[in-house]
C-alpha cells in the first residue's frame, strides 16, 4: 500500500504548478463522465500550402445537455517524443450547448493563410501538421504524463475527457487517426458524432472546415454512424441504500480489498477540503463502526460535490488506492441525506507495539498527550511539520538510549490541508511568534489522519496554534574565562554568485548581514569557519571587513591557510589583534586523506612574551552523502548500514590524521573544532577520545541541548569542540547557541520562495548548523 516518496511523486503525478515542480495533489484530480468531444484536430496552419493561418482543435457536444468547460483545458505532447501534455496547454471556460461546436484557435505559422472563423478560445500550442496527441482534460492542471515514456496514471486518465493520437501517435484510444499534412485535418466522422472509441475508426482526413459556436446546432439523432445510446442508469437518491460499509472498502490490511470496485457508503463529513488549492474533497466516516479494530472507518472521497462537516451523506463511486491511500475516486453521486456527528477517536502515543497508523486512515482523531515539532523543514514549502511525543526525536548514533523503533510509533506529520507549495504566509505559528521553532508544542491536536508522499499525516479540522517551548535565545550562555573561541558552519559564505551560496547580490548581502551579526554577539576572541569560499581569501576578506565595519575598524583579522585544499570551500580563521596574537605561521596538513585540510594557528594573549598559548585546529571533515568528485563511495566507506552512512571510515582516518597532526607538531594546548560530520557516539569521535581528547559539549551542555544539526526530524551534535587533557583543565565552559538548527529554512538569506516577512538581518537562521563557543582560562 505505501506509496512513492514525494521527491518521486512530484515528478509523475498529474499537475502542474508555476513553475517547474509538479503540484502533488493527496488524492487523485477525476470528474465526472463528460460528453464533450475533439471533433477536429489541425497542425498545418501557416505552413507552405495551408488554408488556414493558424492551427486549431475543435470541439463538440454529444449530448442533450449543456456542458461548462469552466476549469478544463486542452493538452497536446508531440506523437512519440518524450515531453509531457503539462507542456502544451490551453485553459477553457464558457458552456457548450447541446450539438454546438467551441473553436480553439492555437499557433500560426510562417505563412500568412486564410484566417479561422471567430475562435471561441485562442491559445498558443503549435501542433504538429502530421502526427501527434491531443487531449481534452477535464482540469486546468497540466498532465505530467505523455502516455508512452511517462505513462499516465488511472488518476490523470480520469481527467481526459477525449483523446486524439493521430499519425504515428504511441498514445491514442484504440488505433491513431490517419497521418495529416498542411493541407488535411483529422475530423471526427459524422459531424462530430461518432465515438467508438477507436481513433483510427471515428476520424478521416479530409480539408480543414473549423466550426465554431455560431455554426448551427448538428445534435447526434441518428446519422449515416449512429452511437449506441447506453440505457440509463438511475440517479441515485437518499433511499439508494449503501452497498458496502466504509469498513469493508477500508479492509483489515494496507489495501483495500476493493480497489477497482463500484461502491456506495454512508457517513458523516469530519473534514471539507475542497476550497481552492486544498485536497479537492471531502473525509467521512461511519457513525456505526463495525467491532474489528483492524478495520478503519474512514474514507477520502474525490468530488466538488458540495457538502459540510457534520453532513450525513451516501457517496456513489470507485473504490481506488492512489498511492497508499484508500478513497473513492471519482465519485459519481453525492447525496446529503441530514446530518449526524462522529467523536474523534482519542489516540495514545507512542502506538503500542505492532500497531500502525493504518487503522485509523481517513478517520477523525485526537491526540492525548501534547506534541513537540521535531521538524520543520517543509512547513515553508508543503506546509508540513513533523510532530512527537514527548520532546523532539533524536539521532541514535548521537546518543545513549535512542529507541528508532519507539520513535516511529510516537511521531506523526502534521499537514495543513492544502495543495499549495510556497505559500505566502506560513499555516502554523507559536503564540508571540510568526514562525514555529523546534521544541515548540502543540496540544490536543485535532483533524483526519490520512497518508500520502509516503508517510501517515493530520488535516488539522481545528485551528493550531503551537505554545513556545523554545523561546529563541536572545545571546549564547555565559562560557567564563579570559578567552573566548567560536565554531561556526557559514552555510557556504561565497562572494562568487550562483555558485554554492547566494545566487544574487541582494542575497549575498543578506546572508552577509546575519553572518555578521551572528560572530558579534557570539563575540569570540578567535572564531574557526567552515564553508567558506576558496578563493584566495577574498571571501574571508570580505566577511572580516564587513564585521569591522560594524565592530569597529581592525577588531577582527584573517588568518591566510596555508593549504586551503581542493574543495570549492575551506576552513578559515578570525581573530581578535587586540586580545591574541599568532605564534608562528599558520599550519596545516598534507595528508592526501583531507580534500578540505584542516586550519592550524597557535595563540597566547595579546601583550603577552609569555604565559600559556593554544592552539585551534579548525576541520571540515568529509560529509555523510554517498558520492563525491571520485564517484559513489565504495568497499568500506559505502554506508555500513550502523546508522553512520557513507564515508565513515575516511572521517574516523581523518580524525586519526589530525590526532598524528597534534602529536608531529607537538601541540599542547589544542582545541580541536569545527564540523566533524559525525554525530556524539560515531566512529571518528570515538577516535577523538580514545586519543586523548575530551568532548566539551558532553562536559558543559546538558543532554537536552547537545545538539547543533537536524536532518530528516533527528536532532543531533555535527559540530564539535574537543580539547587535549592539558587544556581541557583551562576550559570554563562550553555552550551550543541555538539560533539555526530550531529554525526554519524559510527564514535564511535566500529569497526564492521565502516569504518577504519572516526576514531579518539578525542571527536566527545565519546558518543550518549552530554555533558553539567556548571559554578558557588562559
Amino acid at each position: 500500500m505505501r506509496a512513492m516518496p514525494r521527491a518521486l511523486a512530484i515528478l509523475v503525478t498529474a499537475g502542474v504548478t508555476a513553475g517547474s515542480i509538479a503540484a502533488l495533489p493527496s488524492a487523485p484530480a477525476a470528474a465526472a463522465a463528460g460528453t464533450v468531444v475533439i471533433s477536429q484536430v489541425y497542425g498545418g496552419g501557416g505552413n507552405s500550402g495551408a488554408p488556414f493561418a493558424n492551427d486549431y482543435v475543435e470541439l463538440f457536444n454529444r449530448s442533450g445537455a449543456p456542458v461548462s468547460l469552466d476549469g478544463w483545458s486542452v493538452q497536446y505532447t508531440s506523437a512519440t517524443g518524450t515531453g509531457n501534455f503539462a507542456a502544451n496547454r490551453t485553459s477553457l471556460s464558457g458552456t457548450l450547448a447541446p450539438g454546438r461546436y467551441h473553436l480553439v484557435q492555437l499557433a500560426a505559422g510562417a505563412n500568412p493563410g486564410t484566417p479561422l472563423p471567430a475562435p471561441d478560445t485562442t491559445g498558443g500550442i503549435n501542433v504538429s501538421a502530421t502526427a501527434g496527441k491531443m487531449a481534452l482534460v477535464r482540469s486546468a492542471d497540466g498532465l505530467a504524463c505523455n502516455g508512452s515514456t511517462t505513462a499516465c496514471t488511472p488518476e490523470q486518465l480520469a481527467l481526459v475527457a477525449d483523446l486524439v493520437g493521430f499519425g504515428t501517435a504511441n498514445f491514442s484510444e484504440g488505433s491513431p487517426a490517419p497521418g495529416l499534412s498542411n493541407t488535411t485535418a483529422a475530423i471526427r466522422r459524422n459531424g462530430g458524432c461518432a465515438d467508438t472509441d477507436d481513433n483510427g475508426a471515428d476520424f478521416e482526413a479530409a480539408a480543414p472546415a473549423p466550426r465554431n459556436s455560431a455554426t448551427p446546432a448538428a445534435p447526434c439523432e441518428g446519422g449515416e454512424e449512429p452511437t449506441p445510446t447506453p440505457t440509463p442508469t438511475p440517479t441515485p437518491t437518499c433511499d439508494t441504500p449503501a452497498t458496502h460499509t466504509i469498513a469493508q472498502v477500508q479492509g483489515g490490511g494496507d489495501a483495500g480489498p476493493l480497489a477497482g470496485q463500484d461502491v456506495r457508503v454512508e457517513g458523516v463529513v469530519t473534514g471539507d477540503f475542497q476550497a481552492s488549492g486544498q485536497l479537492g474533497g471531502f473525509y467521512l466516516q461511519s457513525a456505526a463502526p463495525d467491532r474489528d479494530p483492524a478495520t478503519s472507518e474512514g474514507l477520502f472521497v474525490f468530488s466538488s460535490a458540495p457538502v459540510n462537516t457534520g453532513d450525513r451523506v451516501l457517496v456513489s463511486g470507485k473504490a481506488i488506492e492512489f498511492n497508499g491511500l484508500t478513497e473513492i475516486s471519482p465519485a459519481t453521486a453525492v447525496d446529503v441525506c441530514g446530518s449526524g456527528s462522529v467523536r474523534p477517536t482519542v489516540l495514545d502515543l507512542p502506538l503500542d507495539k505492532g500497531v500502525t497508523f493504518e487503522r485509523y486512515e481517513n478517520m477523525l482523531v485526537t491526540f492525548k498527550d501534547d506534541l513537540a515539532a521535531s521538524e520543520i523543514y517543509n512547513l515553508g514549502r508543503f506546509g508540513e511539520i513533523l510532530l512527537a511525543e514527548g520532546g523532539r526525536l533524536w539521532q541514535p548514533t548521537d546518543r545513549r538510549g535512542v529507541d528508532p523503533e519507539k520513535d516511529a510509533r510516537r511521531s506523526i506529520l502534521l499537514d495543513d490541508g492544502s495543495n499549495a507549495q510556497n505559500p505566502a504566509r506560513l499555516p502554523y505559528h507559536s503564540e508571540g511568534s510568526e514562525t514555529v521553532r523546534l521544541g515548540d508544542e502543540v496540544e490536543d491536536l485535532t483533524g483526519v489522519l490520512t497518508y500520502g508522499f509516503d508517510v501517515y499525516r493530520v488535516e488539522p479540522t481545528r485551528p493550531v496554534v503551537f505554545e513556545p517551548e523554545n523561546p529563541r535565545p536572545a545571546a549564547p550562555r555565559k562560557v567564563g574565562g579570559d578567552v573566548r573561541v567560536a565554531s561556526l558552519n557559514t552555510l557556504n559564505w561565497f562572494t562568487t554568485l550562483d555558485s554554492r551560496g547566494a545566487t544574487t547580490a541582494a542575497e549575498r548581502d543578506r546572508q552577509l548581514a546575519k553572518l555578521v551579526n551572528t560572530i558579534l554577539a557570539l563575540d569570540p576572541d578567535a572564531a574557526g569557519l567552515m564553508e567558506v569560499e576558496r578563493n584566495a581569501d577574498v571571501a574571508l576578506n570580505a566577511l572580516v571587513e564587513a564585521l569591522n565595519a560594524k565592530a569597529g575598524a581592525g577588531t577582527y583579522r584573517g588568518i591566510t591557510h596555508p593549504n586551503p585544499g581542493t574543495d570549492a570551500i575551506q576552513t578559515a580563521l578570525i581573530y581578535k589583534p587586540a586580545k591574541l596574537t599568532p605564534v608562528g605561521a599558520a599550519r596545516s596538513s598534507a595528508d592526501p586523506i583531507f580534500n578540505r585540510p584542516p586550519l592550524v594557528q597557535t595563540f597566547r594573549k595579546a601583550g603577552r612574551k609569555g604565559g600559556q598559548s593554544f592552539t585551534i585546529l579548525v576541520n571540515h571533515f568529509k560529509s555523510k552523502g554517498c558520492t563525491d568528485a571520485d564517484g559513489p563511495a565504495t568497499g568500506p566507506d559505502a554506508d555500513q548500514g550502523d546508522g553512520q552512512s557513507c564515508y565513515n571510515a575516511k572521517r574516523v582516518k581523518q580524525a586519526e590524521a589530525v590526532l598524528g597532526l597534534i602529536d608531529s607538531l607537538k601541540l599542547k594546548n589544542a582545541l580541536v573544532v569545527g564540523d566533524i560530520n559525525a554525530y556524539g557516539e560515531e566512529d571518528p569521535i570515538r577516535a577523538f577520545e580514545r586519543g586523548g581528547l575530551t568532548s566539551l559539549s558532553k562536559e558543559f551542555v546538558p543532554s537536552k541541548d547537545r545538539y547543533s544539526y537536524v536532518f530528516e526530524g533527528l536532532s543531533g551534535e555535527l559540530d564539535h569542540a574537543l580539547a587535549d587533557r592539558k587544556l581541557a583543565k583551562r576550559v570554563t565552559g562550553a555552550t551550543i547557541w541555538h539560533i539555526n538548527a530550531d529554525e526554519g529554512r524559510f527564514m535564511d538569506y535566500n529569497t526564492e520562495f521565502n516569504p518577504p516577512y519572516l526576514y531579518g538581518p539578525g542571527p536566527y537562521r545565519s546558518s543550518d548548523h549552530d554555533p558553539l563557543l567556548i571559554g578558557l582560562d588562559l
